[in-house]
């Protein structure tokens, strides 16, 4: 492979960052092409073509101290020719492990599995919906780790934030400007089991989703009931 044709260098934020956290960036790609011949004992091997792949090797060059290097070893069908060419290929096999953990959250946090529904139209209602819940849960969890000390109102809404600070801290004022997003977020895990241990780490989706689902209920009651207190003169309650 070191001997297959480089195509440069990928500069920062060129690519997606690794579910560790760390960018694939800033890596010396080298390509080439193989021909993979039929398994020899294949009993049809007489009329199976050989296939004509491109290898990629990606290396982090500027590892973190005491952390090994990225190193990514890709064998694909699409054609590479330029460094755009690789840089794409790069990129799309970095989001494999954001697909799988949104899959994950469908199984293992929205249990969509289980769900015990008759006909086909039901289920399609379900999945557009979980769909949805799934890639919000997604984003809080990644938008928490690596952009922590935005303010949690990118990701919730008012009534949302207020509710989940208000019960967690059993007060009825929430602060006039919101937490951080870090903290927001493990708030919400704690309402859905996390128990914020120094050895826990980060709350992981299941916990998130529980959360999750009881925030929903508790900032449904709060803007219900902050609207009874504040009524708008313009409109009622009930439309």
């Amino acid at each position: 492979m070191r001997e297959g044709k480089d195509h440069g260098k990928l500069g920062r934020g060129g690519v997606a960052t690794h579910p560790s956290g760390r960018q694939t960036a800033e890596s010396a790609p080298g390509a080439t092409t193989v021909t993979i011949q039929p398994p020899r004992h294949h009993l049809e091997r007489a009329t199976l073509p050989p296939l004509r792949l491109q290898v990629i090797l990606a290396e982090e060059e500027d590892a973190p101290a005491g952390s090994r290097p990225l190193r990514w070893l890709l064998v694909t069908s699409l054609p590479i020719a330029s460094l755009e060419d690789a840089l794409c290929t790069i990129r799309r096999y970095s989001y494999r492990w954001l697909i799988e953990r949104y899959h994950f959250i469908l199984k293992r946090g929205c249990r969509l599995e289980h769900l015990q529904l008759e006909n086909v139209g039901r289920r399609q209602r379900a999945l557009a919906t979980y769909l949805i819940v799934a890639w919000r849960l997604l984003w809080l969890t990644y938008a928490a780790r690596r952009q922590p000390d935005q303010p949690c109102s990118v990701v919730f809404e008012t009534h949302e934030w207020q509710a989940l600070y208000g019960t967690l801290h059993r007060t009825a004022k929430p602060p006039e400007t919101p937490p951080t997003l870090r903290p927001a977020v493990h708030w919400m895990a704690r309402l859905g089991g996390f128990l914020e241990r120094r050895s826990d780490g980060e709350p992981g989706v299941q916990t998130l989703w529980l959360g999750f689902r009881r925030l929903s209920d508790s900032a449904a009651t709060w803007q219900f009931a902050h609207t009874q207190s504040h009524p708008s003169p313009a409109c009622s309650v009930w439309g």
